[in-house]
């Protein structure tokens, strides 16, 4: 028990600035999740914040990750709202929420987490830099006080029929003194904490630069802004819970009586599916920034996930999966161990239930440089320059997933980055899959150990283009080959010496 808490100096400053982060996302997810006509049970904005709290504490006890961090998921809200529409009650969707960690959790148990392992390095470090540079995007209208889209939106079409850049033109448009003056000060302290000059000094381990930014937006805000003075819509907004009445009003539960409605159990498949897939692909992007290179467990973490999700549509919360933007937060910060991430949950707890009139004095401005900078480290330059020494066969697919990902959303991007990844997976077993020797009497091919239908095309070209009357084939070091690769250079041999064009030797075939 006490090695739990072996690193609680980095841990509690790490899980203070993930709070920070996640506070508002948990409420733009909330709030978004809302965002629905003709709908008489709307679940609460206090949803998404349920949703942090579990994930921080329940499904970060459970997890085996020791960096990651679980929260609402910003890409589910468009199936979250399709629900709603569907199924017309909150409680209904919350049975379909239970249902999918139940089915998460089936799914760790049958080995659904290996997909974790068949992601390629260069599609995962093309989806972090482009959460980087989306988390920038979205940012810079909030940092200039322009706040119509909700606050840890991750898609391109936003739900007013803007998208990402034409939220930048209104913004530049529609802008607030204000909330300028506040975000630049908070991106000027955030550089500055960031400096070795900084970072060197004793007392820097324990005082986070996104809290001294809250400390001083918050001062400066209130006593020096005056007429300009940051307000209203561009404020957090935590709602306050000033009786037991209200603080149970947040809470819902499941309609069992759904429980046959197969439109339930189609949402319930696509929210375990969904969420896993978003899941495993934090958990690998997690593990590659994490410092030390752990390696975690993709099936301890989906059960962790599953657990989770039951427990939050039992208490009305929504769909929870592990968020590369928490987590990244959480490295950056220094944080060493889980012990982080359940302090940001019990934060998220402690603010709902005591700290909103604190809470609602932070200008999201503020919070919107925090999360500015967290882009910036995922999308440093030195990274791209990295991908492109590698060759063209990771950079285009680095690139493609981040262009994929900016102008659709997480999972279409990293389908398009693996479509991509997996022509040059092609191409290399068109060209790697044997050698090639020339005497004046044969053209000797020598077979690779496995020989797999990839293989088929690179050895078919490579015989027709040969001009010796005599091939021979070796497969004296095969230890595996494809039927159709067997059938087809049968098939060439049979040809071949029917026309009378070459005279085809197969050793050990």
């Amino acid at each position: 028990m006490l090695s739990f808490f072996k690193f609680w100096k980095q841990d509690l400053p790490a899980g203070l600035v993930v709070f920070l982060v996640a506070l508002p996302l948990c409420l733009g997810v909330g709030f978004a999740s809302t965002n629905i006509a003709g709908l008489e049970a709307l679940p609460n904005v206090m949803s998404g914040i349920i949703a942090g709290v579990i994930g921080g504490t329940i499904v970060a006890f459970f997890s085996g990750s020791r960096l990651g961090v679980s929260g609402p998921a910003a890409g589910l809200i468009t199936i979250v709202l399709a629900a709603l529409t569907d199924l017309g009650s909150f409680e209904a969707f919350l049975l379909s929420l239970v249902l999918a960690g139940v089915i998460q959790f089936v799914l760790a148990f049958v080995g659904f987490g290996f997909l974790a392992n068949y992601v390629p390095t260069a599609v995962i470090k093309g989806m972090l830099a482009a959460i980087g540079i989306t988390l920038i995007l979205k940012e810079i209208p909030h940092l200039l006080g322009y706040d119509k889209d909700y606050f840890g939106d991750e898609s391109f079409w936003q739900f007013d029929g803007h998208n990402t850049f034409s939220e930048l033109f209104y913004a530049f448009n529609a802008f607030e003194p204000g909330a300028i003056l506040v975000g630049f000060l908070s991106l000027l302290i955030l550089l500055l904490f960031d400096t070795m000059w900084i970072k060197s000094k004793a007392w820097a381990m324990y005082i986070p630069g996104a809290l001294v930014v809250v400390a001083v937006s918050i001062f400066v805000n209130q006593f020096f802004l005056g007429s300009i003075q940051v307000t209203g819509k561009h404020m957090v907004e935590v709602p306050r819970l000033a009786s037991l009445e209200q603080l149970k009003s947040i809470f819902h539960g499941p309609d069992w009586l759904q429980i046959s409605n197969s439109k339930v159990w189609v949402i319930a498949i696509t929210l375990a599916l969904v969420g896993s897939l978003e899941t495993l692909l934090s958990l690998e992007a997690t593990d590659k920034l994490d410092p030390k290179k752990h390696k975690t467990n993709p099936h301890r973490e989906l059960k962790a996930q599953g657990i989770g999700n039951l427990v939050s549509g039992l208490i009305g919360g929504l769909p929870i999966t592990q968020v590369i933007v928490r987590s990244s937060a959480n490295i950056a910060a220094g944080g060493q161990s889980k012990l982080a991430a359940i302090i940001h949950g019990v934060l998220l707890l402690i603010s709902i239930l005591f700290l909103s009139s604190v809470l609602n004095l932070i200008p999201l401005a503020a919070l919107a440089a925090v999360l500015v900078l967290v882009g910036y480290k995922l999308a440093k330059w030195s990274l791209f320059v990295e991908m492109y020494q590698k060759g063209l066969s990771q950079f285009i697919p680095f690139i493609s997933t981040i262009v994929a990902v900016l102008l659709t959303d997480l999972l279409k991007g990293i389908g398009i980055g693996i479509l991509i990844s997996i022509f040059y997976i092609l191409k290399r077993n068109f060209q790697n899959h044997f050698t090639k020797e020339e005497t004046d009497e044969a053209h000797i091919i020598i077979l690779s150990e496995e020989v797999t239908f990839l293989n088929k095309g690179g050895i078919l070209d490579a015989l027709q283009q040969s001009k010796h009357k005599s091939i021979v084939i070796d497969a004296s070091r095969t230890k595996s080959i494809d039927i159709d690769v067997l059938e087809s250079l049968q098939e060439f041999k049979f040809n071949a010496e029917h026309e009378g064009r070459q005279q085809i030797t197969f050793i050990n075939l």
